[in-house]
């Protein structure tokens, strides 16, 4: 799920911004239930559709939407920013969706492209609820495109009934040659080459050629102990004993050990973690348009960002969301990472098409076995 800020410099910055969560917001008041209720009567024949990361939202939101405004919710899924951007673009498909929630570096790059539609602000009464740390980014200024959905990291995940996780500790150690058949790769390219470029000291968004080739060679000499790619529900893998140890979201890791596998543990590596946000934007020939303002104001309630971010693990870009979460949930490092973790961490970024053309080719060879 994969960032932000277009400059190095600016992005090592931001982490630091991050770590200030606003606790001066005050919290908005909830759009008026009267006239979501009218609106809800009048929009009884429209259905939302809405393309997301698979069990990216606890159905217990989309039910009260649903039941508040009379919209059908029609969720559909993909698992990596690479096949949502090909359905909405390549695939010309974007008439059949009237949200989708790319990471950050894809918003920047849609948008661009003429791919979105500009936001209607004055629609979206709770927007202030927002951290503003998350809004307001070099990718999207004024938030003209997108809305911050919910924002997580990428790190390690060790199954401690297999493998003691004082032992791994940094993404160099998947590579170790004991571990041959028991590592799970996130299928998605850009995270598993940030992973291979930061063990070689580079940045995660490098564009150069010469250290994205490098990034491949290294990756080339860890498939022996690859067992699966995976982003679709990433903790099923641990879950299910397939594998024992790899790449994992951090939500995921939360929402394993909620789940019962409390032997997955999730560490950030030595290397540096790598951090993404996810944003809500509307395609450009979406048919709803009002419903699926209707639907961003409903997710910017606190009470309903608080009931997202607790369910699903990943962090809130909510700042009154989070007034409302338990202490153990705003203070749980796996959530929320530390100031040390977070200054040696890197969002995502979009590197422009030409670099992205270079981390395709040497993608497919990786998965191709070329």
């Amino acid at each position: 799920m994969t960032h932000l800020l277009s400059s190095s410099a600016t992005s090592r910055m931001f982490p630091k911004a991050v770590l200030a969560l606003a606790v001066g917001l005050t919290l908005a008041s909830c759009s008026n239930s009267d006239t979501a209720s009218a609106e809800g009567a009048a929009d009884s024949e429209v259905t939302l559709n809405l393309y997301n990361w698979s069990e990216y939202m606890p159905q217990e939101i989309l039910d009260g939407f649903e039941e508040e405004t009379g919209i059908d919710v029609n969720y559909t899924t993909f698992d990596s920013n690479e096949a949502m951007y090909a359905k909405l673009k390549l695939l010309d498909d974007s008439s059949q969706y009237d949200l989708a929630v790319p990471s950050t570096y894809y918003v920047e790059k849609m948008a661009q492209e003429g791919l979105l539609q500009e936001l209607d602000k004055s629609k979206l009464s709770n927007f202030t609820n927002l951290d503003t740390s998350f809004t307001n980014t070099k990718v999207d200024p004024d938030n003209k495109y997108s809305i911050p959905y919910m924002w997580g990291s990428t790190g390690l995940a060790i199954n401690d009934d297999v493998i003691d996780p004082a032992t791994v500790n940094s993404w160099n150690d998947l590579w170790r040659p004991e571990y041959q058949d028991q590592v799970m790769l996130m299928n998605d390219m850009r995270e598993v080459f940030a992973m291979a470029l930061l063990t070689l000291g580079y940045s995660g968004n490098s564009t150069n050629p010469e250290e994205i080739k490098a990034a491949y060679d290294k990756l080339t000499t860890i498939m022996p102990n690859v067992k699966t790619f995976n982003s679709d529900a990433t903790r099923i893998p641990y879950i299910e004993g397939e594998t024992n140890l790899g790449m994992t979201w951090n939500g995921e890791a939360v929402m394993a050990n909620d789940e019962g596998l409390t032997s997955l543990v999730y560490k950030y590596p030595t290397e540096g973690a790598i951090l993404w946000m996810d944003n809500f934007v509307i395609p450009k020939n979406a048919q709803n348009v009002d419903a699926a303002h209707q639907f961003i104001d409903y997710i910017l309630r606190p009470e309903n960002a608080k009931i997202i971010s607790e369910e699903i693990g990943y962090a809130s870009p909510n700042a009154a969301a989070r007034e409302l979460m338990d202490e153990d949930v705003r203070n749980n490092p796996t959530i929320y990472p530390p100031q040390d973790v977070l200054a040696n961490a890197e969002f995502q970024e979009d590197v422009g098409d030409e670099a992205l053309q270079v981390y395709q080719q040497y993608w497919d060879m990786l998965k191709t076995g070329r």
